[in-house]
């Protein structure tokens, strides 16, 4: 059990999850990093000071709450929730397979509802608390090669919309961060190798505008937001 404030990033990987954990880690925070495997999860952990790693599959209820039970016992609390999983099934809908489709559902929505429902209990009895959303512009739109993707995420944006009205007026500040652009990731800059830095997302701008959200006075909450490259095209 900690005393500091504890922050749980759910989806933690070499880009974004990374550079949330090591933003709030910064900040003070005791920060709990939720993750499937942990290939990421884990030396980051190592390597920041009140941090632990802790395996998650979000699509399993059961999963969800021994994870949040397992950081309840032994940090706190949490006082800041940030949902970054989200599944990246890209295909036109003659491409996609069934299976896909409710998967990519099932990390982008029922997983933010699984997490969630884990901490506003505790945060209500807290007196408030942040639960930020890492989504897409692919909620604002079906392109061709979106069939799975843009319809999860546009659940997952609709999900985080009634949330933001319901908790609101008890002091829980959900927020959205719409990411309009391609997050530098080893893996991205192969597929662009042509691509100077400044046309990519940096994890660590998009953390620290996830970390400033949760600083905002409540008579000025945003609740969506974007994160978008000077170059990207919008």
């Amino acid at each position: 059990m900690t005393a500091k404030k504890v922050c749980v990033v759910v989806g933690v990987g070499p880009g974004n999850g990374a550079a949330l954990g090591r933003r709030f880690a910064k900040e003070g925070y005791a920060v709990a990093l939720l993750a499937r495997t942990s290939d990421t999860s884990g030396p980051l952990a190592a390597s920041l000071a009140d941090a632990r790693a802790y395996s998650c599959d979000v699509t399993d209820a059961t999963s969800v709450a021994s994870a949040f039970d397992a950081i309840a016992r032994e940090m706190g609390p949490v006082h800041t929730l940030v949902y970054n999983a989200g599944s990246g099934v890209f295909g036109t809908v003659d491409d996609i397979d069934p299976s896909a489709f409710e998967g990519a559902f099932r990390v982008n929505a029922l997983g933010l509802l699984l997490a969630a429902k884990q901490v506003i209990a505790s945060m209500r009895d807290k007196g408030g608390g942040n639960i930020v959303v890492v989504g897409a512009t692919s909620s604002r739109r079906g392109v061709a090669r979106t069939a799975a993707f843009a319809p999860a995420k546009a659940a997952q944006k609709s999900l985080a919309e009634s949330m933001a009205r319901h908790l609101w007026p008890q002091r829980i500040h959900v927020c959205l961060i719409i990411v309009d652009g391609v997050v530098d990731l080893p893996r991205t800059r192969a597929m662009m190798k042509d691509k100077p830095d400044d046309f990519f997302v940096a994890p660590d701008d998009l953390a620290d505008t996830a970390f400033r959200l949760t600083e905002q006075p409540r008579s000025a909450w945003s609740f969506e937001v974007e994160a978008r490259p000077f170059k990207e095209s919008w």
